[in-house]
């Protein structure tokens, strides 16, 4: 038995490239320098100028096309009456390429963002650990910031369509790069997701696509909770993978607009993860703490509640195991739950 030396060729030259890009992301300040700071710039600028020509996800098109592609050619082999161990061999070489392609695309395209430096060191936020009573005072400051701003929004202002909501988030991040580079944001494209119920039902609030440099935003959501998503995603645009620093960047953007509905959004949705933290560490305070939430507030919290319990089944949970393994293979070695990482920054933020 022979194996094909052409296919054999190309798969000495994929690992080879998957092994070297592997190396370099294990250098994070190279990383910063030549691939965050100067290639990917260029790769995610000319991808959302191509896709912003699209009024839809063309990057959920695209997954499509992969899926059928690889489905396609599975059903082709396993139909085949009278397989050799040839054809055995030169099918899994042929899997083999389409997973290190994948691999090589996606480090390549998008990837190779998680093995910067922690982009808290950029922003000169300390990640000391807080007191109970820091946090605490940053609770305090959460519910003051949302009573207030709350008191001055009119519901029917939260009425966004993804072009507003892309508009606003893009100037937001014009304005902050105009102090700190690194929020710099050109050629925006954010689009609704192809399928919101599908999303929906996976319990997915928004995602980015490395492969057209999109950010998806899942338009049924609660209006109040977009702004701040619509942020988050914008910031994967811009080269933040991990999800802990998307949420920073996404809500040290947010707050910093001058749309009274996106600061409301950020607040609030940061408060969620303040609140859930402190539930964990400080049952009792917690206790005493939501019985003194706004009503207004409480309100929030119930339609987003029955958003999820309408749509959010069983499948959600299989998605967040499998987006928890995802994150891992990344360098988050906390998975899901480095989402709550954005509480330490937060408190040292906020702390003077």
């Amino acid at each position: 038995m022979q194996i094909p030396p052409k296919r054999n060729y190309r798969t000495f030259i994929y690992i080879s490239i998957a092994v070297l890009i592997f190396i370099f992301g294990l250098f994070p300040q190279a990383v910063e320098t030549y691939y965050s700071n100067l290639v990917y710039p260029f790769i995610s600028s000319v991808q959302r100028l191509i896709s912003s020509i699209f009024p839809f996800a063309i990057g959920d098109f695209l997954y499509a096309f992969l899926i059928i592609f690889l489905i396609k050619n599975i059903i082709v082999f396993i139909s085949r009456k009278k397989k050799t161990k040839k054809d055995y061999v030169s099918f899994g070489l042929k899997s083999v390429n389409f997973v290190l392609i994948i691999y090589i695309s996606f480090k390549l395209l998008w990837g190779l963002n998680y093995s910067r430096p922690r982009i808290n060191e950029q922003l000169q936020i300390s990640d000391k650990p807080y007191s109970k009573e820091q946090l605490l005072k940053l609770n305090t400051f959460f519910l003051q910031k949302l009573d207030t701003l709350g008191k001055t929004i009119d519901k029917t202002a939260f009425n966004f369509k993804t072009k507003e909501l892309e508009d606003v988030a893009a100037t937001a991040y014009q304005q902050l790069s105009e102090s700190q580079s690194f929020f710099r944001y050109k050629y925006a494209s954010v689009k609704p997701v192809t399928s919101s119920w599908l999303v929906s039902k996976t319990g997915i609030e928004g995602y980015y696509n490395p492969l057209s440099g999109e950010a998806n935003i899942n338009q049924r959501l609660p209006n109040f909770v977009l702004p701040f998503v619509t942020c988050h995603e914008i910031a994967h645009q811009i080269g933040i993978a991990k999800e802990d620093e998307a949420n920073l960047v996404g809500y040290l953007t947010a707050i910093h607009s001058n749309n009274t509905q996106f600061q409301y959004s950020a607040y609030y949705n940061m408060f969620r993860y303040v609140l859930f933290e402190i539930r964990m560490k400080y049952p009792e305070d917690y206790n005493v703490i939501i019985e003194k939430i706004p009503q207004s507030i409480l309100d929030n919290f119930k339609i987003e509640k029955e958003f999820w319990a309408k749509y959010n089944g069983a499948m959600s949970v299989y998605m967040g195991k499998t987006f928890d393994k995802i994150l891992k293979l990344n360098n988050q070695q906390k998975g899901i739950k480095s989402y709550q990482d954005i509480v330490l920054w937060l408190v040292n933020y906020h702390t003077p």
